[in-house]
């Protein structure tokens, strides 16, 4: 079956660098798994709370200048939280990624996942480098980033 994305995730969508919009217009065509753009371009003030939240980590989120998205699994009419569908996701967000030539980073491991033989095991190694350095990792699963390295953006940035 193929999904389309929906008036709502088309805006938000919008409003991001056009690359990260290539790769998920071209995404939701190839996905088995249904999904919906829940937050794209976030304000400080949102940052903020989401920070004060434990939601987000940090006040350099690449959201705040249009170069972060973040999916929901969209099944049955509500997303869904299930983390096997977000790996699905994240093969086809990898899949578009690399049709495009455009380097995301997924939020599930923190790495440009276009060269990821095996998202699942970009996952173990993600989670045991930040257990050896005594961190707890930060599996988010829904998000998807354009590589800071080779899309770098200044805080408040528009995209």
């Amino acid at each position: 079956m193929a999904y389309q994305l929906g008036k709502r995730s088309r805006q938000r969508l919008a409003k991001l660098h056009q690359d990260l919009q290539r790769v998920i217009e071209r995404a939701i065509e190839i996905v088995g798994v249904d999904f919906t753009v829940m937050e794209g371009l976030r304000t400080l003030a949102r940052q903020k709370v989401l920070v004060e939240k434990g939601a987000s980590r940090t006040f350099n989120s690449r959201h705040l200048t249009g170069h972060a998205c973040d999916l929901g699994a969209w099944v049955g009419g509500s997303v869904r939280w299930d983390f096997g569908l977000y790996v699905k996701i994240a093969y086809a967000v990898r899949q578009a990624a690399r049709e495009l030539d455009i380097p995301i980073v997924w939020g599930a491991c923190w790495t440009v996942i276009n060269d990821e033989a095996d998202l699942e095991d970009a996952i173990a190694r993600y989670v045991a480098r930040k257990r050896q350095q005594g961190k707890t990792p930060l599996l988010d699963g829904p998000h998807f980033q354009l590589c800071r390295k080779c899309y770098p953006a200044v805080t408040g940035e528009a995209a």
